[in-house]
């Protein structure tokens, strides 16, 4: 087995740039020069730029992607796509360039097209929600047991369970589609991959309609690319059409969750673990230390045992969705619920870390306010002790939801430790300010240490037998962003190397 899966077929399409002007309706796209130049790629960033591309030079809030285009050309490309405004910027290096009104409206459905469609060739399952994209990708590949199958996400892109690169939760549509040639040579069965609201709103998953959408929860996030929770509930939103997916699974104990059932024209199978009418429900929850057992009922009667390997009933909620999407692409409700008993767990998400310590020590992604609550609520009934949690928040990103963060944390932790998570170029102190101010509403004790590695110390120092600390934030991520420099800092290798020095 290889140890690194290719990002490109490798039967590469083969397409004249006079055959992606017609396909465009490029007028006058038919000379020699065109009919001339061959393609076999299209990329949007030149680092992934290789020799025969096409490089569509795309406006961007910052710069335009025609500015990058001599460094297109010298990792290969032989042609630009790209607007008026582009076109005036990459004449003076005299290639062969096609001029179009909104190239990014464009890109996607050029790209599935020159890739002869691949997404027909298996199942896809587009998840989407603010928190359990992730754990519900994974619990899905886990469900899916030895069929061939892909996994598109934040940690990564697998197919056929060997990692592939990939640096967005959402790969633009260039590069996924090609992603998707290479499961078509794969003979993957299933894709199941993560939606953005970057990506809706960016058009990278436009060209082709998964076969179902889920919803999982929607809660405040990403509020320095969108305007309000409004324009983000309506973003996501936005899967749920006809151009996008052809079935839709709801999680109807989410409030936004039920206003999509009101907005979508989708056939729809619904989902809860609060006992509200629905499709697929759970019932008799049974929450223990290494995750929870649960009886599942389906829409035709079908009752299951089910064990989900993670804590929480948000995580139970994440394995719903998981069996009612891959049942609803045809697959054995049972067959899905043996698979996720299985599940070895999730990268950086509830993640245990044991080293013989006698607490419990968690490692989890919870970088915003209903994330933190989620894995403090439901870490608190298996904790015979204290619940301590260190966390921070990022910098140059949405600053409102820190003090909330630090509220939700003090009112559902014992001790709060506030440190930094990834400033970028912005004052840590000051973050960390941000997060004090909400921490003072809660009945949590809240101390700031400075320094990342000294907050796990702290935190490990001071657990004791029953108690359970939580290092929220980072989860898998495996560098601190400061100053515009990547630091190698692993949450799992710090805490575990921290146990370990302890004991």
């Amino acid at each position: 087995m290889v140890d690194v899966m290719r990002v490109r077929p490798k039967d590469a399409p083969r397409h004249t740039l006079a055959e992606v002007a017609a396909h465009l309706g490029v007028v006058g796209g038919d000379g020699p020069e065109l009919s001339g130049t061959v393609l076999t790629g299209i990329s949007l960033n030149t680092a992934h730029t290789v020799p025969g591309d096409l490089y569509a030079a795309l406006p961007g809030s910052r710069s335009h992607g025609a500015d990058h285009a001599a460094a297109a050309l010298d990792a290969g490309a032989v042609a630009v796509l790209t607007d008026a405004d582009g076109a005036s910027r990459v004449e003076p290096l005299d290639v062969p360039t096609l001029v179009v009104e909104e190239p990014r409206a464009l890109v996607a459905d050029l790209s599935a097209w020159f890739h002869g469609h691949p997404a027909g060739a298996f199942s896809t399952i587009g998840i989407t929600g603010t928190q359990g994209k992730t754990t519900s990708t994974y619990l899905a590949e886990a469900a899916l047991g030895a069929r061939r199958s892909a996994v598109v996400g934040t940690i990564g892109t697998r197919i056929a369970g060997v990692p592939a690169s990939s640096s967005l939760t959402t790969p633009e549509a260039p590069a996924l589609q090609a992603l998707f040639a290479v499961m078509r040579e794969e003979a993957v069965e299933v894709c199941v991959m993560e939606v953005s609201s970057h990506a809706m709103v960016q058009g990278r998953v436009d060209g082709f309609a998964f076969d179902v959408a889920v919803f999982l929860n929607l809660g405040r996030d990403h509020l320095d690319f969108h305007r309000n929770l409004d324009e983000y509930f309506l973003a996501k939103a936005a899967l749920f059409t006809s151009d996008h997916a052809r079935h839709a699974v709801i999680n109807v104990d989410d409030a936004h969750g039920r206003r999509l059932l009101d907005l979508t024209r989708l056939p729809v199978t619904t989902f809860s673990t609060e006992g509200r009418v629905a499709d697929w429900r759970a019932a008799n929850i049974r929450p223990h230390r290494l995750g929870t057992d649960l009886h599942v009922l389906g829409p035709t009667g079908e009752e299951l045992e089910l064990s989900v390997p993670l804590p929480g009933v948000f995580n139970v909620s994440n394995a719903l969705a998981v069996i009612a999407a891959l049942t609803t692409a045809g697959l054995d409700p049972a067959e899905l619920a043996a698979g996720i008993a299985a599940s070895t767990g999730v990268p950086g998400r509830m993640e245990r870390i044991e080293s013989g310590q006698e607490f419990t020590a968690i490692v989890d992604y919870a970088h915003k306010p209903d994330a933190v609550i989620a894995v403090l609520t439901a870490l608190r009934p298996v904790t015979p002790g204290r619940l301590i949690i260190v966390i921070g928040a990022g910098g140059d990103r949405d600053h409102g939801k820190r003090p909330i963060m630090g509220e939700a944390a003090a009112l559902h932790a014992d001790l709060v430790v506030v440190t930094d998570d990834n400033p970028r170029s912005e004052n840590p102190a000051a973050i960390r300010a941000d997060l004090i101010s909400g921490a003072s509403a809660g009945p949590g004790v809240v101390i700031e240490v400075a320094g990342r590695h000294d907050a796990i110390a702290h935190a490990v120092a001071v657990a004791h037998r029953g108690d359970t600390v939580v290092v929220a934030g980072k989860g898998h991520e495996q560098g601190q962003e400061v100053d515009g420099v990547v630091h190698p800092f692993d949450d799992r290798t710090v805490l575990r190397e921290l146990i370990e020095a302890r004991t």
